[in-house]
């Protein structure tokens, strides 16, 4: 409640939607879920930024030529790379226990993508020499995982999905230890497949027992993380929202269909709440965690994501 009555009075973006779905004062709402989300479409063409402090970097969508590109402007990197550095040891452990590999393109190849920034960083905190990036090199990605493998080695392997599938189809290994962590990513560069039927050939192709997937996009600076069929934990300063596809200010009960919307705190300094073009559900939890599952895009989305990170 603190973070949308700041944004209110700050973000002059967030504050006029506010305004033209009737909310003229902050103090006007009294709970979460009067809050608005912004759609996510915004950030396509509006400087969805707190403030006036200028932006420190700009983090910028993959996306296919004409369609526009969504630009996150962050002032201060410090609150990212904290997000992202916590939940990722929140879920797995200190990152200094792992050789971290990315099947992805480096920093210097995709300027702007906060998901190369966020492998950049945990590939150099992990402190492993064999820790790198490793999209063209498939014939060394082989190599370094079987002595890896032979080492003992815990190890993440991080990609887009189409690269995973990519590099399964001419290399493949028995690492059970082994953690394989999708991005998602396969519109536009493979015949579409259903994450279960992905998974089982990940599987086999890698030797593991599961797959791991990371949920998050260029216009939220925390993630979600799953450890087996694609049911996602939130980080503790991220929350879940499904609404109506029908009416963004109706939310439905678990289980339920509809659009994920994202309460995201380290998106302070720009929109905390953002309406995605996502559709999925809540999965009931006994402990009360924030789990949620994927289950597709919104017909008329765009094109975007880590598929398209190499176009």
């Amino acid at each position: 409640m603190q973070a949308f009555a700041y944004q209110f009075k700050t973000n002059l973006v967030y504050q006029q939607y506010c305004k033209l779905n009737n909310i003229f004062d902050n103090k006007s709402v009294t709970n979460v879920a009067q809050i608005p989300f912004l759609p996510i479409q915004f950030f396509k063409s509006k400087k969805i930024i707190c403030g006036t402090t200028n932006e420190e970097i700009v983090f910028t969508s993959s996306s296919t030529s004409g369609q526009g590109e969504s630009k996150h402007l962050v002032t201060d990197l410090s609150i990212y790379k904290k997000s992202f550095f916590t939940a990722f040891e929140f879920f797995y452990g200190p990152i200094k226990n792992y050789c971290f590999l990315a099947l992805l393109p480096t920093y210097l190849e995709r300027k702007g993508s906060s998901l190369i920034m966020m492998c950049d960083e945990l590939i150099r905190a992990s402190g492993h020499s064999l820790s790198n990036f490793y999209l063209h090199n498939h014939e060394q990605l082989f190599d370094v995982l079987s002595e890896l493998k032979s080492k003992k080695q815990k190890t993440i392997l991080l990609g887009a999905t189409f690269g995973l599938l990519d590099f399964i189809t001419t290399f493949q290994i028995n690492f059970p230890e082994l953690i394989v962590m999708e991005t998602g990513g396969m519109k536009g560069r493979k015949k579409e497949m259903i994450r279960k039927e992905i998974h089982e050939i990940l599987q086999n192709g890698f030797g593991v027992n599961k797959i791991h997937s990371e949920y998050g996009m260029t216009e939220l600076l925390s993630q979600a993380y799953s450890d087996c069929d694609g049911i996602f934990e939130c980080a503790p300063w991220m929350k879940i929202k499904i609404s109506d596809n029908t009416d963004p200010f109706s939310f439905v009960n678990q289980n339920k269909s509809g659009v994920i919307n994202v309460i995201d705190l380290a998106n302070i300094n720009s929109c905390c709440f953002i309406q995605t073009q996502d559709i999925g559900k809540i999965i009931p939890s006994t402990n009360e965690k924030n789990h949620f599952e994927v289950l597709g895009r919104l017909d008329y989305s765009d094109v975007r994501g880590c598929s398209l990170l190499t176009v």
